[in-house]
């Protein structure tokens, strides 16, 4: 095994762990997990079965992965964040043939017990502020936050915050970290 899990924590049979990957305090994934290489899984993470996560993700404390969840690389998951995947569940109702996927985007950041509602996408290098709750697709580099979430501003890469308007305004900003520029056209941030 190259890859580290705590005592306490469980790894069914089936499921798929990258090397490099530590799996703390009181966690468990579920057969037909796979989760990537040099991730991150705080304590108390859970993994459902036909969950995703790429490599390098960074998953805090509290946070439960459940069926249809898709990570990409390089995302950051906070502290008790929550991922949904049924838009209408009653405990009466059996629903597991409409578990919607919720894509996250790679390099996202997802802030600290924000509500990531099923059948959403969170673009790339997006940013989700603590407490958010998004219930529509999130753009590339867009930073949001508030209940329901709206765009507020975009971010770098490197996660600073460019010097783009929130609203459809076109226009170019250079991070004032890392010198990458960006264009905004149309609503869409790209590297340029």
């Amino acid at each position: 095994m190259d890859y580290f899990v705590h005592p306490s924590s469980f790894v069914d049979e089936g499921a798929e762990v990258g090397s490099g990957t530590r799996i703390w305090h009181f966690s468990h994934v579920m057969p037909r997990a796979r989760i990537g290489r040099n991730c991150n899984l705080g304590q108390n993470v859970h993994v459902a079965s036909d969950v995703t996560i790429g490599n390098n993700v960074k998953i805090q404390n509290n946070v439960s992965l459940y069926t249809g969840v898709v990570i990409e690389d390089d995302a950051f998951l906070g502290p008790s964040m929550v991922f949904t995947n049924v838009i209408n569940p009653r405990s009466h109702v059996s629903r597991r043939e409409e578990y919607q996927t919720t894509q996250v985007g790679r390099g996202a950041s997802i802030g600290a017990n924000a509500t990531i509602l099923c059948g959403v996408t969170l673009g790339r290098y997006c940013f989700v502020g603590a407490g958010a709750v998004v219930s529509k697709n999130i753009p590339d580099y867009a930073l949001v936050y508030g209940n329901p979430a709206r765009i507020k501003g975009w971010m770098c890469q490197c996660g600073i915050k460019l010097l783009l308007k929130a609203d459809e305004t076109d226009g170019e900003a250079k991070c004032s970290s890392c010198s990458t520029a960006y264009v905004k056209q149309g609503g869409v941030v790209r590297p340029l």
